[in-house]
C-alpha cells in the first residue's frame, strides 16, 4: 500500500461499506483522549494540525490517482476534524461523547462557513469542511462546557 493511500483511508477504514467517515471519527478518540493524557490539548491541537498537513497531500495525492475531486475513503479529515474538536473539551467521557456528536453533526449537515470551506480545490478542499466542522465543533462544546451546561 502506497504512504498515500494509507494515510488517506486510515489503513482502510476508509474502505468499509457503512458510514467510514464515522467510524474514523471514531476510531480517533482513542489517540486524542492519549494525547490529551500525556500533553493536555496544546499537544491534541498540535497533532490536528500535523495530520491536517499530512491529510492535505496524502488526500491531493490519492484523489488525482483515482480520478475524483473528493473520493469517500479519504477519511483523514474526519481524523484531523475529530481530533481539532477534542483539542477544546475536557477530557472526559462527556467532553469526548458531545465532541464527537457535535463534529458528525456539523460534517454531515455542512452549514455555512463548512459548506464554503468544501469548495477549496483538491487536497485543502478534502480536508478543509472537516477542519472548520471540527473547530465549531470543539468551540461549541467548550462554551457549553464553561456555561455549565456540561
Amino acid at each position: 500500500m502506497k504512504w498515500h493511500t494509507a494515510a488517506a483511508t486510515l489503513f482502510g477504514i476508509g474502505r468499509l461499506p457503512i458510514a467510514p467517515g464515522t467510524a474514523a471519527s471514531l476510531a480517533a478518540l482513542p489517540f486524542a483522549w492519549v494525547l490529551a493524557a500525556l500533553g493536555g490539548p496544546w499537544l491534541v491541537f498540535a497533532a490536528a494540525l500535523g495530520a491536517t498537513a499530512l491529510g492535505i497531500r496524502a488526500s491531493d495525492l490519492y484523489a488525482r490517482e483515482m480520478r475524483k475531486t473528493d473520493p469517500s475513503e479519504c477519511v483523514i479529515d474526519e481524523l484531523a476534524g475529530q481530533w481539532l474538536a477534542c483539542a477544546f473539551v475536557p477530557l472526559s467521557l462527556w467532553g469526548f461523547g458531545l465532541a464527537f456528536i457535535a463534529f458528525r453533526a456539523l460534517d454531515i449537515a455542512k452549514p455555512w462557513p463548512i459548506s464554503a470551506a468544501e469548495r477549496a480545490r483538491g487536497g485543502l478542499g478534502i480536508m478543509l469542511d472537516d477542519v472548520v466542522a471540527g473547530l465549531f465543533a470543539g468551540l461549541a462544546v467548550a462554551a457549553m462546557h464553561r456555561a455549565g451546561l456540561v
